[in-house]
This record gives structure tokens, sequence and C-alpha cells, in this order.
């Protein structure tokens, strides 16, 4: 397996209300397998699938909508490594390689997160600087990087 193989391929979103670009308020939800762990909604690529496929698919998994509009995309792949205990369940992955996203939801959006499989307990709007106060550790410097790029471009 080479080092990119160890990365699991994945999609990540940073989702902003529909009040966008007034607000700036964007979707933060509780896992519910990890404790007082938010982030923003991510999940795999299946194999064949393309990533905007995988965008929209998981949007809907996870927060039951795919009302989305894509405002932006980070422009290359991002990676991170998993903690030592969920490195465990995720073999043979060391990491995820993830494709960001910038999306705002449409007026007509409905999130619902009691889905099939559910991986949240709850969720929020939050401020862009609360972002960083909320979500995990190991998902700290990902999440700087994409939110700075997404400021200095003028999108947050």
């Amino acid at each position: 397996m080479s080092e990119k193989d160890l990365y699991r391929p994945n999609v990540a979103m940073i989702i902003v209300s529909n009040n966008y670009p007034q607000k700036k308020e964007i979707f933060l939800a509780h896992r519910n397998d990890l404790a007082d762990v938010w982030q923003f909604p991510q999940g795999g690529i299946d194999d064949g699938e393309e990533v905007h496929e995988a965008l929209f698919r998981e949007l809907e998994e996870e927060i039951g909508t795919d009302e989305v509009e894509v405002v932006a995309e980070y422009p290359e792949w991002i990676t991170y490594d998993f903690p030592h205990k969920i490195a465990k369940t995720m073999k043979p992955f060391i990491g995820q390689q993830q494709r960001y996203f910038l999306v705002k939801l449409k007026k007509s959006a409905k999130i619902n997160i009691e889905t099939e499989y559910p991986e949240f307990s709850d969720y929020k709007f939050v401020s862009v600087d609360e972002v960083l106060t909320l979500s995990a550790s190991f998902k700290k410097e990902v999440y700087k990087s994409v939110i700075k790029y997404f400021k200095d471009e003028g999108l947050l």
C-alpha cells in the first residue's frame, strides 16, 4: 500500500445557512459516538463515485437534505491522521484525505439529523470563530487551513 492509499478518500462540507452571505453562520454537528466532538459533516467517497456525487449523497445521509448550492471548493486535497483510538477501527487507513466544499443551504432545505443511520445527536449554527473552539483537536489544523482559505477568498 502506498502512502496515499493509507488515507481514506473523503468529502467534507462547511455548510452556511440560507442567510449567507449577510450572516456567516456555520453548521456544526455533535457526534453521537464521541463525547464533546462537534464537526462538519463529512464522509467517505465510494469506489467509482465522483467527488460531487459523494458530496450530495453524504449531505443526504448525514443531515437529511442535499438541497444546497455549492459556493466554493477548497482547491486541493487535505489530509489528517486519526487519533490512535479511531485508527484502530478504520484499518487499513491511518487518516483521511478530504475534499472540502463551502455550501449554502437553500431556503427549501429541511435539516433532519435523525437519518437512517444517525451520526449526530445535535447541531447548531455558530460563528466562524466558534468553530475552532468546538471542533475536535485532531481536526483543528485542517479546519484552520480551510477556514483561512475561504476567509482569504472573501467567502467567510
